[in-house]
């Protein structure tokens, strides 16, 4: 068993969280971004899908979706950069037992919205949204969302039938997008009664040439947004790159002059509405960068074009595949982009992806980077 390393954190320190397919990493540096402390392994041959820093009402909360190929997924939390993490004595997140359904894997954790202070969310397989009011404490499924006549039909994408991304509305408390795969991309406006499928003009590249834009069904792989402007939606699909303005009750293609529109990470500059970052695999049979290189790319125009950003990232022979949450930025200026690899490999930009370095390059395979600063 390799000796688990802890990391201290202070005041202005960035943390980058990296969940792997054998366990979890907590990396600190200070506000330069130049040297990296690495905490762990957490949980030493566990997959960590999901990981969060819940630093609301004076916590400074690390919590981890650990998964058990025995007893399914469970979120554990630290409040002390993980030195000491819960044990739960039972899994919280967990399906009532009228519905016949069990948690297979929790792939997502996220904040309610900015005026619901203790409200965290999860997001898990089979495609379920469950809510905690008291700061993970207990969780309550959202009936909504699993009662919705849609289910029956959302069918497994590659990685299971996923809920994994959940993206509140700062403004509008009411309002909450949350994508599933595959199903597509489903919206609330009254706190989550009752759900509407949002894909009007997204391609299901799958599906038979006369049925490709349907209601519902799309393999969306992640979506994203800013806070100051909510209502602009960026979605890497399963196949296809688009825009919304509207909060999704339309979308528009703007794959504009990349390698390949299939892909799976996706993250927005938190300086920057206008910048948006992905990075494209070859395909969905290769799901590996384009031309073996490894580049970044980065439009400043809401998708009206994209440049390759590339400097400092291995250009031959990189072989390198990265999932949808395994891209994540800081919200220092200039901004802190990191992305993780499923071949161990760390990199990450102090400048919003203008150059680009190795943090590490040794880990197990990389699923989730996930970035906060400590207050």
């Amino acid at each position: 068993m390799p000796e688990t390393k802890h990391v201290n954190a202070s005041s202005g320190d960035v943390l980058l969280l990296v969940g792997t397919m054998k366990g979890a990493f907590i990396l600190r540096s200070n506000n330069a971004r130049e040297d990296w402390d690495v905490g762990g392994p957490y949980f030493p041959g566990r997959a960590i899908y999901a990981m969060h820093y819940d630093d609301r009402q004076k916590r400074k909360r690390l919590w981890a979706a650990v998964n058990s190929s025995y007893w399914g997924s469970y979120l554990s939390s630290s409040d002390d950069y993980g030195k000491t993490w819960t044990e739960p004595e039972t899994y919280g997140v967990k399906f009532p037992d009228d519905t016949d359904s069990s948690v297979k894997q929790i792939w997502q954790i996220a904040q309610g919205h900015p005026e619901e202070q203790d409200t965290l969310y999860c997001g898990v397989e089979p495609a379920a949204l469950f809510k905690s009011n008291d700061a993970g404490a207990s969780w309550a499924l959202v009936k909504g969302l699993y009662d919705h006549p849609h289910r029956a039909q959302w069918m497994p994408g590659g990685g299971g039938l996923c809920l994994h991304t959940i993206l509140p509305d700062p403004s509008n408390p009411k309002r909450l997008f949350v994508a599933i795969s595959t199903g597509g991309v489903y919206r609330t406006d009254d706190g989550g009664e009752n759900w509407q499928p949002r894909n009007q003009g997204v391609r299901a590249q799958f599906l038979p040439p006369d049925q490709r834009y349907p209601e519902w069904g799309q393999c969306v792989h992640k979506i994203v947004s800013h806070p100051s402007n909510p209502s602009r939606i960026f979605l890497q699909n399963h196949w296809g790159l688009y825009r919304s303005d509207d909060a999704g009750d339309s979308w528009n293609d703007v794959a504009n002059g990349v390698p390949s529109d299939f892909g799976f990470a996706m993250e927005v500059d938190p300086n920057d509405a206008n910048n948006v970052y992905i990075i494209p695999l070859e395909s969905d049979e290769f799901r590996c960068t384009p031309e073996a290189k490894m580049r970044v790319y980065r439009t400043r125009d809401d998708g009206q074009s994209w440049e390759a950003l590339t400097n400092g990232l291995p250009q031959e022979n990189a072989l390198e595949t990265v999932l949808r949450d395994g891209m994540s930025a800081d919200n220092l200026k200039p901004t802190g982009i990191y992305f993780g690899t499923r071949n161990g490999k760390l990199f990450g930009s102090r400048n919003g992806g203008d150059t680009w370095n190795a943090i590490l390059e040794s880990l197990p395979p990389v699923v989730c980077v996930k970035t906060a600063v400590v207050q």
